[in-house]
């Protein structure tokens, strides 16, 4: 097909074609059948030239993080027989949150059957899915006339998750929600017979063993083992109108991201439930819920009725919102569940009582969550957990000893 430049060529040589006829001038006829020339035997050259290349992507991680910088690496291989000539690959990048754009990035003449390799970094701002190809390269004649596209790869998407932070996972007894969770374990009643110990003022006399009293002339006590935090259900609301406006949605989806895999990673069994019936059950909650908040967008579906989750032990209602006057917090109020305390994480407030978090702010999400279970406020806290590229990898090709892939510096993917 021909350029821009080709169509002013056409349109002059059939301008200077048709003048130099009119009015009988022999070197207007000439120009243009010059320019009608050069056009025809561009066309041939790039029909010609084209080079048989076929290539492959590799994306490393597949998953992303929001302000991670990925790496994307071309694999292309030339089919044909001949050196090929200079030509260009384009890069489609798609992303969910922005605009569409398309990198460029200059290949030297390949030897023929040979393969050559090349990456580019590929930066992530927000969450969401890029969408990576169709990646197709171009030939153009050397006078810029015509130009043809052929193929190389196809399509490849990306998720980029959104940051989460590894939180404390409550222990009993250690802050103010480990020691909510202790009372509710001791409402639940003993555990399993752990061992014995010397009778203290305020013990109960139920808890007196007697033969093992008999025995001596202390008088001892059972003591149980109680058990510990088995799950968590947590509940992001969805809904924009609970929230003071779209940064603060953002920073609940980074709370609800950051509990489900700080569950995930202590083995905890998890459920995540946000608007418009989704409800995500089973060994892989964490993944399935970072794949899911990588993509959510406001809804005004509700979140429906929580029917009373059928795990074992105690367990945490984590509800993430923007206040707890949202429809979210009085959805999450209505469960009655003797096993569950319930938490609230709000990204517009203070907590409200002792058994709250807020999130105004990322830093304030990690550092109020891990001071209710427990930990000083001069702590320091845990980062990002998600997996990190080098970002001091070198961009130039990966085979360096493979010269005629030559990126520009406009393959750097800003």
């Amino acid at each position: 097909m021909l350029t821009r430049q080709g169509i002013v060529a056409a349109v002059a040589g059939i301008a200077a074609i048709v003048t130099g006829r009119f009015f009988g001038v022999i070197e207007l006829f000439v120009i243009g059948a010059g320019f009608l020339t050069a056009i025809v035997v561009a066309l041939v050259f790039v029909s010609v030239r084209m080079p048989r290349v076929t290539g492959d992507r590799w994306i490393h991680p597949k998953v992303l993080v929001a302000g991670d910088v990925g790496r994307v690496d071309l694999q292309l291989r030339h089919d044909g027989v001949l050196t090929s000539t200079r030509f260009t690959l384009h890069e489609h990048i798609g992303r969910s949150t922005s605009g569409d754009h398309v990198a460029q990035l200059g290949v030297e003449p390949m030897p023929g059957r040979c393969d050559v390799s090349a990456g580019y970094r590929l930066p992530t701002s927000s969450r969401g899915v890029i969408q990576l190809g169709p990646l197709s390269a171009e030939v153009r004649d050397p006078l810029g006339i015509a130009r043809r596209i052929r193929p190389v790869a196809g399509i490849d998407l990306v998720t980029v998750a959104p940051r989460a932070y590894l939180l404390d996972i409550p222990q009993l007894g250690s802050g103010p929600l480990g020691r909510q969770l202790l009372a509710a374990a001791r409402r639940l009643g003993p555990g399993e017979f752990h061992s014995l110990r010397e009778y203290a003022d305020g013990d109960e006399p139920r808890s007196i063993h007697w033969k093992a009293s008999a025995r001596s002339e202390t008088l001892f006590v059972k003591e149980h083992a109680v058990e510990g935090l088995r799950r968590m259900l947590i509940v992001f609301d969805g809904d924009l109108a609970s929230y003071a406006d779209a940064a603060s949605y953002e920073r609940g989806v980074t709370a609800a991201a950051s509990l489900a895999k700080s569950a995930g990673a202590v083995a905890l069994t998890t459920r995540f439930v946000t608007n418009g019936g989704v409800d995500l059950r089973g060994p892989d909650v964490a993944e399935r819920a970072l794949q899911l908040l990588a993509q959510v967008a406001p809804t005004g579906a509700p979140i429906g009725q929580l029917d009373r989750d059928p795990g074992d032990g105690i367990g945490l209602l984590v509800v993430v919102t923007g206040s707890t006057r949202s429809g979210g917090w009085r959805a999450a109020a209505d469960v009655v569940d003797p096993t569950l305390t319930i938490v609230s994480v709000t990204t517009d407030e203070p907590p409200r009582g002792p058994i709250g978090a807020a999130a105004r702010t990322e830093a304030e999400l990690v550092q109020s969550w891990n001071v209710l279970c427990g930990r000083s406020r001069n702590s320091r806290a845990q980062s990002s957990s998600a997996p990190h590229t080098n970002r001091n990898r070198s961009e130039t090709p990966l085979d360096a000893t493979s010269p005629p892939f030559a990126p520009p510096p406009s393959s750097v993917l800003r």
